[in-house]
């Protein structure tokens, strides 16, 4: 990587390990904004707004860098699943998700704030679910795993049991499209490869 400074605006150890996976040299300064301040519409805008408030939140503070936020939702039925509130809520999401596809959309936005420059996409990846049990929603709740997870899973984690299939990116679902990503920083000469 050259010279340039990269920050990703992120608390997420998902987001984290993908980067850090993918060869990038950055640091974790996560954003502060408060998510329940933004109006949910299309998925793909409201991802896209997200994120970029939230890698703005952090550009102020550090102009020179360049800074990475996201955001990443689960659709159904043009529903919003986020992360589950409760137990309960948890059981809810897992039980509308079985046996059925479902969109996970991730946006992205890096911005740094002395180039005047912000780059905002959206990803989307279709995810099939088994049929699942009540048992087996019941294992998975109790193993905590679904909780802070958008559509209350992790296909990373032991969530990995539940989907059948996914067409799209597989880092997108994690919580980062990481191909996208790594393009954009390289086609911005942030890194070099």
């Amino acid at each position: 990587m050259d010279h340039k400074k990269i920050i990703l605006a992120s608390e997420s150890p998902r987001r984290k390990d993908l980067l850090e996976q993918a060869g990038i040299d950055f640091i974790v300064i996560p954003s502060s904004i408060n998510e329940s301040d933004f109006s949910k519409e299309k998925p793909s805008d409201y991802v896209k707004k997200l994120s970029a408030a939230k890698a703005l939140d952090i550009a102020e503070k550090y102009p020179e860098a360049w800074v990475i936020g996201a955001d990443t939702i689960v659709v159904i039925d043009g529903t919003i699943l986020e992360k589950p509130e409760s137990r309960e809520h948890a059981v809810k999401m897992l039980k509308r998700l079985s046996n059925r596809v479902h969109l996970v959309y991730t946006g992205f936005a890096l911005c740094c704030k002395n180039s005047s420059r912000i780059i905002k996409k959206s990803i989307k990846t279709e995810v099939k679910f088994k049929k699942l049990s009540a048992k087996e929603i019941e294992w998975y709740v109790n193993s905590d795993e679904p909780f802070d997870k958008a559509g209350a899973y992790a296909i990373q984690g032991f969530g990995t049991f539940i989907v059948k299939s996914i067409n799209g990116s597989y880092t997108n679902v994690v919580g980062l499209p990481v191909c996208e990503v790594v393009e954009i920083l390289i086609k911005e000469n942030i890194i070099s490869r």
